[in-house]
């Protein structure tokens, strides 16, 4: 699949998110999981409004936070914190398709900034888009953030 790295100025988003640590190969559980702890935590609390599933990627050593976007006020509850994706420059794809091939989402964005001369920032994130068909391939936002010019 190719993908189309755009540049754009992106917002924060507030979310309601847990932290683990995971090794590349412990992701495909670790997030699916932590998204179902948060969703749990937020129906508990009767926080409404609730969105997409995000994984934000802190580090190279996959410290990352894993949630939900929420559109109103949440301080809390237990592991469950409060959070927001970065604002700024980023450079982004939309992939179509499995999730095992996420990985060429990401290697587009880092071989596009490599070829047009932008730094990295540190943190990435992915937004997981809902799955209204399931007989459709899922869609996976990614975002990485850039050091400004």
């Amino acid at each position: 699949m190719s993908h189309t790295v755009l540049l754009r100025q992106a917002d924060s988003r507030p979310l309601a998110v847990v932290r683990r640590r995971a090794s590349r190969r412990e992701l495909s559980t670790v997030v699916p999981a932590a998204c179902g702890h948060v969703w749990t935590a937020l129906k508990t609390h009767s926080v409404v409004g609730a969105g997409r599933h995000v994984a934000l990627y802190l580090d190279g050593a996959i410290n990352l936070e894993v949630g939900v976007e929420i559109h109103e006020s949440f301080a809390g509850a237990g592991d469950v914190v409060r959070s927001e994706t970065p604002a700024g420059p980023v450079a982004t794809v939309t992939h179509i398709g499995p999730y095992d091939r996420l990985a060429q989402a990401h290697a587009a964005i880092l071989a596009w900034c490599k070829e047009h001369g932008h730094a990295l920032a540190g943190p990435s994130w992915e937004i997981y888009g809902h799955m209204s068909d399931p007989l459709s391939p899922p869609r996976t936002d990614v975002f990485y953030l850039l050091k400004s010019r």
